[in-house]
C-alpha cells in the first residue's frame, strides 16, 4: 500500500499527516483508559525510511505533543488512567524513535564498512595483478620506442620518407592511447565512490577484464577459450563493480589450476541468455575441482581454502551481484574443475 508513496515526497507527507490526524482524533474521542496514542509508533516507523534523523526526531516530538494535547481534550474516563496511558505512549514513542535511529545508523555504518571492505578486496586483487598490469603497459611502451626509432630513421633518409614517418607516428599515438586505457582501467578499479550504474555490454566488460588479467594468464601458461554469445541484451550495472567480480573469478580460476601440469590448464569463459531471459557469465577451469563441503561455504565471508587467502573475494562478489538483482553460484566435479556463474537481469531492450 505504501509503495505508491515512496517516490513522491508530497504524497508521503500527506499520508503521514493524515495518519497522525486520524490517531489524534481517535485518541481524543476515546476514553482516557484507551492508549490509542501508542499508534504514533507506526508513524515513526513509516517516516524512518523517508526523513533524515533530525526530521524523525522532530516528528517524534510532534507526536508526543499531540499525545499530551489529546490528554487535556479528552472528556471521558478516568484522568489518572489517561495520564498513565499518556506517559506510557510518550515513552513508547521516544524509545521507538531512539531504537529506530540507532538501527538506521548501524545499517549505514555496516554499508560503509562493506564498501571499505570491497575496496580492500579490489586493492588486494590489484596487487595480484601487478605482473599483468606491468606486462600490458610495457608492451605499448616498447612499441612506442620502436615506432619512434623507425620514425627518426625515415626522417633521416635523404630525401626523408614522410609517408613511412607518418605511419610510425600514427603507431605511436595508437600505442600511447592503449597504455592510457590500461592506466584508466587500473585507476577505475582502485577508486572509491558511490556506484555509477550504466547500460553496457557484458561481453565488452568481460573482454576488458580479460585484458587486465592477460599477463597472469600468460605467466601461468593457461589456455584461454572465450565463447561469448552474440546479440545479447545489455545490462544496467556499475561497470567497475562487475569488472571486480569478473577479475576475481578469473584469478580464482587461474589459482585453482596451479597444482596441475601446465598443458592441462584450460580456462573457458562463456556468456549466454538463460530461459528466464537473464544474462549469464560462466568461468570454468580445469583444476582439481571443489569438494561438496567447500561448495556449501564458498561464498561465506572470511572462509577460504587458500593458505594466504582473506576469504572475502567471493563474499563481496556475491554482495555485488545480488545488489544488481542477480545470482551467483558454483558447480564442480572432482578432478573436472569448477564452474562459477553469475546472472544479471537484462536491460529490457537494446543489444550488446
Amino acid at each position: 500500500m505504501l509503495s505508491k508513496y515512496q517516490n513522491r515526497p508530497a504524497l508521503r507527507a500527506a499520508f503521514i499527516t493524515s495518519l497522525m490526524i486520524c490517531i489524534f482524533v481517535a485518541d481524543t474521542v476515546t476514553d482516557f483508559e484507551i492508549a490509542f496514542a501508542v499508534f504514533y509508533i507506526a508513524v515513526i516507523l513509516i517516516a524512518i525510511g523517508f526523513l533524515s534523523a533530525r526530521g524523525v526526531a522532530v516528528l517524534a516530538s510532534i507526536c508526543v505533543g499531540l499525545t499530551v494535547t489529546s490528554l487535556f481534550m479528552t472528556r471521558h474516563g478516568s484522568f489518572e488512567a489517561g495520564l498513565l496511558n499518556c506517559g506510557i505512549s510518550a515513552s513508547a514513542i521516544g524509545v521507538t524513535t531512539y531504537l529506530a535511529l540507532k538501527t538506521v545508523a548501524a545499517q549505514a555504518a555496516a554499508y560503509e564498512a562493506q564498501g571499505q571492505l570491497a575496496r580492500v578486496a579490489r586493492l588486494t586483487r590489484l596487487g595480484e595483478l601487478t605482473a599483468s598490469i606491468a606486462h600490458e603497459v610495457n608492451q605499448p611502451l616498447a612499441a612506442i620506442v620502436t615506432s619512434a626509432d623507425a620514425c627518426r630513421r625515415w626522417l633521416d633518409h635523404d630525401p626523408p620518407n614522410l609517408e613511412k614517418a607518418r605511419q610510425a607516428a600514427e603507431r605511436i599515438v595508437r600505442d600511447a592511447n592503449r597504455a592510457s586505457d590500461v592506466i584508466a582501467r587500473v585507476r577505475g578499479l582502485a577508486k572509491t565512490g558511490p556506484p555509477q550504474r550504466e547500460r553496457l555490454s557484458l561481453n565488452e566488460t568481460v573482454i576488458e577484464a580479460v585484458a587486465m588479467a592477460q599477463g597472469e594468464i600468460e605467466r601461468n601458461s593457461v589456455s584461454l577459450r572465450m565463447n561469448l554469445a552474440e546479440d545479447l541484451p545489455t545490462v544496467i550495472v556499475d561497470k567497475i563493480q562487475i569488472q571486480q567480480v569478473i577479475s576475481n573469478l578469473l584469478l580464482n580460476a587461474i589459482e585453482a589450476m596451479a597444482e596441475i601440469p601446465s598443458f592441462r590448464r584450460e580456462l573457458e569463459i562463456s556468456s549466454y541468455r538463460d530461459d528466464d531471459g537473464k544474462i549469464v557469465l560462466a568461468v570454468a577451469d580445469s583444476g582439481v575441482g571443489l569438494k561438496p563441503t567447500t561448495l556449501d561455504h564458498l561464498f561465506e565471508a572470511f572462509w577460504t581454502t587458500k593458505e594466504n587467502g582473506m576469504g572475502i573475494g567471493l563474499s563481496i562478489s556475491r554482495s555485488i551481484i545480488e545488489a544488481h538483482g542477480g545470482h551467483i553460484w558454483a558447480t564442480s566435479e572432482p578432478r573436472m574443475g569448477a564452474v562459477l556463474r553469475f546472472s544479471l537481469p537484462n536491460a529490457g531492450d537494446g543489444r550488446a
